[in-house]
């Protein structure tokens, strides 16, 4: 059935709104470019992006509401229905399912009463998975927020998720302290975030990143070693000399970078002709 015209934001949520988003457009040269903020503008005020907010979006930028639910429908970041004051996001990808994140996961469903982007009854905390936090070395990782959780266990996810509902104070490991999901959103926004010290509150990558992050810049990096994946020898990642240099033919810095027999160069192991779909 056709759906009936979004209802309009009540008078003062429509002046407050409009103020917000005359400040927003103010900091792009096309009113465009301002929809992904203004979404999160609307977020701010319901929780979610209602058809009113995406109804707003469309008239203050003279846009379509067929492209602005466009765009709102394809970032997960957008909420489409009333959600929990704290989204709980268990990465679900390869490395931290393999470190205990499905079982972080499926221990939260229980625990909780709720499944996959379901909030739990009290309105509380929105449960999902997410895909990849590109927080790999601190696996498995619990996100509240946005804000990062290391390292956790089904225990510590369980303990976590019983602070927030009792409105108990929890500490990311890295980030800025927890806030509402509205007032997330307010903040991506681009509002400041006016609470004492939250600004300061940072984190960064952890060693094995740092590490990659050297190695790949070419920097010494005292008595690191790679593997070539071919000899049974490892290669010493640095000259003797310990100062850095463009790696000749035969120096790697990473066994990735190493030749690899291909049936170009490895006429004993021709590659043969494509095999069909499903061979």
């Amino acid at each position: 059935m056709p759906q009936l015209p979004a209802t309009p934001y009540p008078a003062e949520v429509r002046a407050r709104l409009d103020a917000d988003a005359k400040e927003v457009l103010a900091r792009y040269p096309g009113s465009r470019s301002a929809l992904l903020p203004l979404l999160h503008l609307v977020q701010s005020e319901e929780g979610y992006v209602s058809r009113t907010g995406m109804a707003f979006c469309a008239e203050t930028l003279d846009l379509t509401t067929a492209e602005v639910t466009a765009v709102a429908t394809f970032y997960s970041m957008y909420r489409r229905r009333p959600s929990g004051d704290y989204q709980v996001g268990v990465c679900t990808n390869t490395l931290c399912a393999v470190m205990g994140g499905d079982a972080i996961f499926d221990t939260l469903k229980e625990h909780l009463g709720v499944g996959n982007n379901e909030t739990t009854e009290d309105g509380k905390v929105t449960l999902e998975h997410i895909e990849c936090n590109a927080a790999c070395d601190f696996a498995p990782v619990v996100m509240v927020n946005w804000e990062f959780f290391d390292n956790q266990t089904p225990q510590s996810a369980t303990r976590l998720v019983d602070d927030l509902i009792a409105g108990r104070t929890v500490e990311p490991t890295r980030g800025a302290p927890i806030c509402s999901y509205k007032e997330t959103a307010r903040i991506l926004a681009g509002f400041p975030d006016e609470r004492p010290g939250a600004v300061e509150a940072t984190g960064g990558a952890g060693p094995a990143s740092l590490v990659g992050l050297k190695l790949a810049k070419g920097e010494a990096l005292p008595q690191a070693r790679v593997v070539s994946p071919r000899a049974g020898q490892p290669q010493d990642a640095q000259p003797q000399d310990g100062q850095p240099h463009d790696p000749s033919p035969s120096e790697h810095l990473s066994s990735h970078d190493a030749p690899q027999q291909t049936s170009a160069s490895d006429p004993e192991h021709p590659a043969g002709p494509a095999a069909e779909e499903g061979e």
